[in-house]
Parts: C-alpha cells; sequence; structure tokens
C-alpha cells in the first residue's frame, strides 16, 4: 500500500504536493518522494523516512514547476532498505516519464523478463512499479512512432498496460511537455480520485482526504480501467481503456487502511466502520451475553468508530483504555518477535482503572498475526480484568494479499488453518468473536454516499481466497512471497516476513 498524489497547475506545485503527501502519510512511512517539471525537465527528491524528514527547505527550493508528482511508499515487493526503489521512478525514453505506483502487479516477474529480452528495456531495481513504469514507456514509444503525441495516443498506450499488466495499480504520470496521466487497473482494487480547486489546478491522488484538506473540490473517483489526461494546458481528457472492467475495491482499505474522513468509490469509510460495529455486535450477543462484559475497549485507533457503534447497540459503557504514544516506531517495522514484543508496551499504556476488577471487550480492526493480540490481552489480565473477550471487527485474515498489503505468509496467519477457539487459545482470551465475510461485505456496501451506486464486489481475498484478476494460484503466491521485503534483524537473526501496519498485524 502507498499514497500517491499528482497535481496540474498554472502555479508552482511543491508546497501543494508537500501538503497532500502529509494527509497521506497513513499510506506509507517507509519513504517519500516529489518529483516537479518545468520546462521539460524534471526535479526530483525522494529518501527513506516520513514527508517532513524527508523534505527540508532546501530541498523544497530545489522541487520547481507548476505540474508534479508525489508518493509515500510502504514497500511490498523489492528492497525495503534501497533509496534507489522510493518512488517516482524515472525513465528517459519516450519523451521523459516519470510514475508513481500504488499497488503491486502479481506478473511482475514474467514482464521484467519479456521487456528485457523482446521490448530490450533494462530493469534496475526489483521494484514491479519500475517494470510497470517500463511497460508504460514501451506502449507509449509503439503508439508515437515519433510522431506528436496526442491524448488517443496517450489511451492506445494504456490499453496496451491493460492487456500486459495484471494485478492491482492505480498510476500518476508525468510525459515530459505534455501533461499528467493517470489510470487505474481494470478491477479499481486500489482507489484514485481527482479534484479541481478554484484557481483551475488539478489534483489526482489516492483519497478524498488529500483532496478536501489542500482545499480541493472532490469531482469524481477514476473509474476501473479509465485514463485521465492533463494536457499542458489544464485541460482534462478521459477515455475508458480496459476491454472488460469492473468495480472490486479492496476492502480492506474500509476496514483499516484509509483514513475514516476518506470517501472511496463513493463509500464513505467512517460509516463502513460504524456499520461494521452493528453487525459485529449482533455477533457478540450470540457468543458472550452483554450482562456479562462491563465496558467495551478499542484497541487504537481504526477499530474505535467500530467500537463506539457496537458498544451504543449493546448498552454499554465505551471507555477508552489504552493511551496509544505516537512517538515510537510501529511495531510491524520491528525486526524480531521480542523487539516487536517489547515495542508493544512501548506503543500502548493501559489505564488500569478502566480493567480493574471488571471483565472488558476489547475491540480491534483485525487480528492477522495474533502476536500483538496475544501481548494486548495480557496487558489487560496484568491492570486487573477479570475477564478479557476480544472482538475484531474483520473477518479471520486466513490468506496472503498480493495486490499491494503485505500480509504474512499463510503459515504466520494466526486463522490460518485454526478453528475460532483455536485462535483464541493462541490468543489467550475468555472469548474470540469474529466479524462475518458476508456480514463485513454488506456492512461496507451499505456505507454509500448519496448519488452513488452500490457498489456490487469487493476484493476480500485475504478474508475468502477469492483473488478478484482471477490469476493467482498457489504458486503465484509462493513466487511473490520471495521477493516481499524483509527486515533483517542482526541481533537476532530472524526476519521480519510482514510490514503491515496493523495495531495487532506483528
Amino acid at each position: 500500500m502507498c499514497g500517491i498524489v499528482g497535481v496540474a497547475s498554472n502555479a508552482p506545485v511543491n508546497q501543494l504536493i508537500y501538503d497532500a503527501l502529509l494527509l497521506l502519510q497513513h499510506r506509507g512511512q517507509d519513504a517519500a518522494g516529489i518529483v516537479t517539471q518545468m520546462d521539460r525537465k524534471f526535479f526530483m527528491h525522494k529518501a527513506k523516512g516520513m514527508v517532513r524528514d524527508v523534505f527540508r527547505t532546501r530541498n523544497m527550493r530545489s522541487l520547481p514547476g507548476n505540474c508534479g508528482l508525489g508518493q509515500v511508499r510502504y514497500p511490498t515487493a523489492g528492497n525495503a532498505f534501497s533509496e534507489e526503489e522510493a518512488q517516482p521512478f524515472y525513465v528517459n525514453a519516450p519523451f521523459g516519464l516519470v510514475l508513481v505506483h500504488n499497488g503491486n502487479l502479481t506478473n511482475a516477474k514474467a514482464l521484467k523478463a519479456e521487456l528485457f529480452s523482446t521490448d530490450h528495456r533494462h530493469i534496475n531495481t526489483e521494484s514491479d512499479s519500475e517494470v510497470l513504469l517500463n511497460v508504460l514507456a514501451h506502449e507509449l514509444e509503439k503508439t508515437t512512432r515519433g510522431l506528436p503525441l496526442t491524448p488517443a495516443d496517450v489511451f492506445k498506450a494504456v490499453e496496451g498496460v491493460h492487456k500486459r499488466v495484471k494485478g492491482s495499480y492505480a498510476v500518476i504520470a508525468l510525459i515530459a511537455g505534455h501533461g499528467l496521466l493517470a489510470f487505474r487497473d481494470p478491477f479499481g482494487i486500489r482507489p484514485l480520485c481527482i479534484g479541481k480547486g478554484k484557481d483551475g489546478t488539478y489534483m489526482l491522488a489516492s483519497e478524498s482526504v488529500a483532496l478536501e484538506g489542500t482545499l480541493h473540490q472532490f469531482e469524481r473517483n477514476i473509474a476501473p480501467g479509465e485514463a485521465v489526461f492533463i494536457d499542458m494546458h489544464t485541460q482534462l481528457h478521459s477515455q475508458q481503456c480496459a476491454a472488460v472492467s469492473n468495480l472490486n475495491p479492496c476492502i480492506f482499505e474500509y476496514v483499516y487502511l484509509a483514513r475514516p474522513d476518506s470517501s472511496m468509490d463513493g463509500i464513505s469509510v467512517y460509516q463502513a466502520r460504524l456499520n461494521l460495529g452493528e453487525t459485529l455486535a449482533k455477533r457478540v450477543i450470540s457468543t458472550v451475553p452483554p450482562n456479562e462484559i462491563d465496558v467495551v475497549i478499542p484497541i487504537p485507533e481504526s477499530s474505535r468508530p467500530s467500537a463506539a457503534q457496537l458498544a451504543q447497540l449493546l448498552g454499554l459503557p465505551y471507555r477508552e483504555g489504552f493511551v496509544k504514544n505516537r512517538y515510537v516506531g510501529r511495531t510491524f517495522i520491528m525486526p524480531g518477535q521480542s523487539v516487536r514484543k517489547k515495542s508493544v508496551r512501548q506503543k500502548l499504556n493501559v489505564i488500569a482503572s478502566e480493567f480493574k476488577g471488571r471483565n472488558v471487550l476489547l475491540v480491534d480492526d483485525s487480528i492477522v498475526r495474533g502476536t500483538t493480540s496475544r501481548e494486548i490481552v495480557q496487558m489487560a489480565r496484568e491492570a486487573g480484568a477479570r475477564k478479557v473477550y476480544m472482538a475484531s471487527a474483520a473477518p479471520p485474515v486466513r490468506y496472503p494479499n498480493v495486490y499491494g498489503i503485505d500480509m504474512p505468509t499463510k503459515d504466520e496467519l494466526v486463522a490460518h488453518n485454526r478453528t475460532v477457539d483455536e485462535i483464541r487459545q493462541i490468543i489467550d482470551c475468555d472469548a474470540l468473536i469474529y466479524q462475518d465475510v458476508d456480514a463485513m461485505k454488506q456492512a461496507v456496501a451499505s456505507a454509500v454516499l448519496p448519488g452513488y451506486p452500490k457498489v456490487q464486489g469487493f476484493d476480500a481475498s485475504c478474508f475468502d481466497g477469492i483473488y478478484v484478476t482471477g490469476d493467482v494460484s498457489d504458486a503465484d503466491i509462493a513466487r511473490l512471497n520471495e521477493n516481499r521485503p524483509s527486515q533483517q534483524d542482526e541481533s537476532e537473526g530472524e526476519s521480519d516476513r510482514s510490514r503491515l501496519a496493523l495495531p495487532n498485524a506483528s
């Protein structure tokens, strides 16, 4: 998962892109990058780290121009340590291209071999985004053959990309001297939307919050398979470029990844999480009588809307029992299991008075590995809780995700090949309640905003094992896992196979 933004304006865009990236920081903390264009020349700065640390005044001054791109990176493939794999990526022909990408290509290895043997293009990193850039460059070269570039040529090139590339991809690219291009995979797995400022500036971004937070009016979502091209005169052209398209957004965006104040594909993220709490309440009643629960406590932060709605429906007190330290590194970055365990204690602290002598229901957005959940349950018991129940607003995570969320391998997923009671014993809680898969889909689909059609399908592959692109086998998953980023722990000699930024993913 990453956050991407593109801006086409008649005024300098460096500060605007920086501000938008701050609003998308939750989508990636590994690296950040900005590229701008002035007089057909690109100016780029990218490095590992958070946006506020990567860009200083001197860096911002070196990014002139009225159009540009930005990305916050959360690696799901390639080398997590390499600054060279931070985005944007650049290639000099044709015209000069830079690109930012959110998603994950499932056929990157085959494409890389094809680019070398057939297209005669060199890939210098392990990033699938560089593969995607070179596929786009090759398709653009085929459509133009030295002729002036027209929007029709650009759309023809995107058609070629759709035919060759498999997986998930929301893309924004700059074509030197010609304009800004954005397109989305035919399933619309990863989000992308467009807005416009009062001065005529266009902004494209992963989430609507980036538009609204920079005073741009949200206009619409980019449709699955659609391409949008904004020329140097800030004229917008759009076309459907996929032979077949069908909206199946990633449901994990609504469960956890996106900011609650965003809307994506006509669905309010906040309302979706309230709905998840409502359906979860029904599951709780069937497992634990409400009169046996004294208090409902969320595990910060994404679970708060669900927990609050659940508590209200059950007529139970809602309390904040954990305080989050925002200045401690995320636990998913910690390389070894014992280091991760220590980091949970540094990251969360209990308010003992909310636990002592009570039967508490802890609510989380999801449970992935289960190790952090176990640690949190232990913290609740140490604070004096009589009984500790746990409820997950998402169903059991039983399968890897291949579309841009770095889920662990099957063997590392606590729910894989285990019953709910077996998971409960591992987490060591007194009762464990999971959301139902169909109820989750219905809850999210029901959060549709006025004027939008109801989304008919989702990618929920990590919950139901159904990969919407229809081209993913067990062998493909094994191959993709070989290219996942790892964090080597020099002191313990073990690697962290998942970088998923979930409170209880590590």
